[in-house]
Parts: C-alpha cells; sequence; structure tokens
C-alpha cells in the first residue's frame, strides 16, 4: 500500500470529520462506536463532492491510502483506499475499531475466524463469510474478531472510505498483523 500526504479537504469532508468527531467523543465501546460512525458515514458515499480528484488515484502495483483526516489527538483518522481491478490485500486485522464504506465500485471482503492448534495440527483460518460491497454499503467492526481480507472485484477503480479509531498517519497503516497462517 502507499500512503499519500494528507490533501485539501472538501467542505463535504469536513462536515463528515465534524460528525464522526461527536461520535468518537462520547467515548462509547468500540462497537458502538464504529456501528454509530458507520450510520454517520453511509450518508456521504457515492457523492461527487467528497474527495478532490488527487484524493481518487490509484497505483499501479497496489492499492492506495489517501488519509484524508488525522484526529490531533489520535483518536480517529479518515482514509480513502483507491483499488484498480484485482488489486487486494493481505489476510490481516486491525489495531483498533474500524468502518468501511464503498464510495464506488465493488470491494469483495473475505472475513475469517482463527481456529487454535490442536493436538493434530496447528492453528489455521478458517472463513467465515463471503460478502460483496456495492456503492453505499458500509460495514464496522472492532477487535477481536476483524480477521479479513479485501479485493476490488470489478472492473474498474473501486474506492472506499474508512475511519479507523487510530492515528493512521502516526502508524502508517490500520492494520495490526498479516496472517501467513494455513487456510481452511
Amino acid at each position: 500500500m502507499t500512503t499519500s500526504t494528507q490533501a485539501r479537504t472538501t467542505a463535504r469532508m469536513a462536515a463528515l470529520v465534524s460528525e464522526i468527531r461527536t461520535v468518537v467523543d462520547r467515548g462509547l465501546a468500540p462497537d458502538l462506536t464504529a456501528y454509530l460512525v458507520g450510520e454517520r458515514v453511509a450518508p456521504h458515499l457515492g457523492t461527487p463532492d467528497l474527495l478532490t480528484p488527487e484524493q481518487r488515484v490509484g497505483h499501479a502495483d497496489r492499492y492506495r491510502q489517501h488519509i484524508l483526516h488525522a484526529e490531533a489527538d489520535g483518536s480517529f483518522s479518515v482514509v480513502a483506499l483507491v483499488w484498480l481491478p484485482g488489486q487486494e490485500t493481505a489476510i490481516h486485522d486491525h489495531v483498533s475499531w474500524c468502518v468501511a464504506g464503498v464510495h464506488e465500485g465493488e470491494e469483495s471482503e473475505l472475513r475469517y475466524r482463527l481456529a487454535p492448534a490442536t493436538g493434530s495440527g496447528g492453528a489455521r483460518l478458517v472463513a467465515t463469510e463471503q460478502v460483496v460491497n456495492s456503492p453505499g454499503d458500509v460495514c464496522g467492526f472492532a477487535p477481536p474478531g476483524d480477521i479479513h481480507k479485501v479485493r476490488n472485484s470489478c472492473r474498474t477503480t473501486a474506492i472506499s472510505l474508512h475511519v479507523y479509531g487510530a492515528d493512521v498517519a502516526r502508524l502508517g497503516s490500520s492494520v495490526r498483523r498479516v496472517y501467513t497462517l494455513p487456510t481452511d
């Protein structure tokens, strides 16, 4: 993934950041925060004035991360991920709660659970759900149990908006760990 520096914010993005701040400042449990942030994100998806042209640019080799906002106290970040056809993540989980909404295109998500080692074998990942997210679809989650892989499954560019309960500008990524375990 490549990271761009924070770019100019649109008026719509500034309004969304304010809505997110109001939710995050309540100090609720991570899963409830993700749910309420998702409710704020959904109405902005698909609108033409959410992102600048620069924030819609992908990368030829891998999906591209544009950091749109990082709250000064580190409590949340807003990121646009731009995916060219076929680009995908590794199987991973996150450092914090997360909300993802599809702005345009289509993304496929394969969710996993971690099966612990047994007497007959080591730990492995078990696929639990395949989800196809279309424009306007929003999902939210909080660790643990947030292991997944995401892929642009359409023939055009896909753009998704992500809100993380962490300072992605400082961390560089929301990924806590990448999994290389066998999968079922």
